[in-house]
């Protein structure tokens, strides 16, 4: 079953030399499964080098395909040209605002939600303890990691694309995808989407109930799945610190309503945001050099290995 394109998201008019680059080629087997955007008005450090030799795009054609690339995956024609190495703002954008900035962030939240959560608790009838319900620490910090990473996947994959469709962000050219015999791997990457009749006639409608909850789906089954590797990162680290620093009762460990619970919370969320959310903007931004790299074959420009 193809992808089925992103429902928060409409692409404006191509232009028309983007819709006569489409309009004389085949699309690609695969596209974005998000809003992506492409300015070919690269002014930042893009870093965009023409392929060396006779065979050499030019850099009009390079754009040309990569907006016919986003055109037929249903996205935004302005998609810039994917970078052949990692540019000074690629790297701020994903280590610095969607890696430090998320870390605060998240934290700050979790640390908010903590404070909520165990101040109001009557801890003579309810104690907060590591593992026995109700106010149980290792409970929490379960749930945080599941939910927060589904969270960081669906706000990543409507920020990146939002960033790629205005331009503010080339998408990252450099990262080839696996090879066809990691079929999991390639499943979860949104490759190997190949269209067909069969396939075409299950996919709900464009705007339709079906096509939304099919997409929300799609795109928290990811979230989940990421969370089980967080899960077994960070689940055992936090029981562990807890016992250190809690009061050993009977068979459990008791926690005072501050400030042992909301530092946890803090950098529990601070450090599986600083790990994933950098990780979910790299996914997207590769994702989107995958697609347009892709088209570049199909037209015919040289100097690119298919996908």
């Amino acid at each position: 079953m193809t992808w089925i394109r992103n429902p928060f998201f409409k692409a404006p008019a191509p232009s028309s030399s983007s819709s006569s680059s489409a309009s004389s080629s085949s699309p690609p087997a695969g596209g974005l499964a998000g809003p992506t955007a492409v300015n070919s008005d690269d002014d930042e450090d893009t870093d965009v080098e023409a392929t060396a030799g006779a065979g050499a795009p030019p850099p009009t054609a390079t754009a040309d395909a990569a907006a016919a690339a986003a055109e037929d995956a249903g996205l935004a024609p302005l998609l810039r040209p994917p970078t052949t190495k990692m540019t000074g703002h690629q790297f701020f954008y994903i280590f610095i605002i969607d890696g430090i900035g998320a870390m605060i962030l998240s934290g700050g939240i979790n640390f908010a939600i903590a404070y909520a959560m165990y101040t109001s608790a009557s801890t003579l009838t309810h104690p907060i303890n590591l593992f026995q319900l109700p106010n149980t620490l290792a409970g929490d910090a379960a749930v945080t990691i599941i939910v927060q990473s589904i969270i960081t996947w669906l706000i990543e994959l409507l920020l990146v694309n939002r960033d790629l469709a205005s331009g503010g962000v080339a998408p990252v050219g450099f990262i080839d995808p696996p090879p066809p015999n990691y079929r999991l791997l390639r499943w979860f990457l949104f490759l190997d989407r190949t269209p067909s009749s069969s396939s075409e006639s299950d996919e709900p409608a464009q705007g339709s109930v079906a096509h939304w909850a099919y997409f929300m789906f799609s795109q928290v089954l990811r979230g989940f799945l990421v969370a089980i590797p967080s899960f077994m990162l960070f689940w055992g680290p936090c029981v562990g610190i807890l016992t250190a620093v809690g009061m050993r009762s009977g068979g459990d460990w008791v926690f005072e309503a501050t400030w042992a619970p909301e530092i946890f919370k803090f950098l529990l969320g601070g450090l599986l945001s600083l790990v994933q959310t950098p990780l979910f903007a790299l996914f997207w931004l590769v994702r989107a050099g995958w697609a347009v790299r892709t088209r570049e074959v199909a037209v015919g420009v040289g100097g690119v290995e298919g996908v």
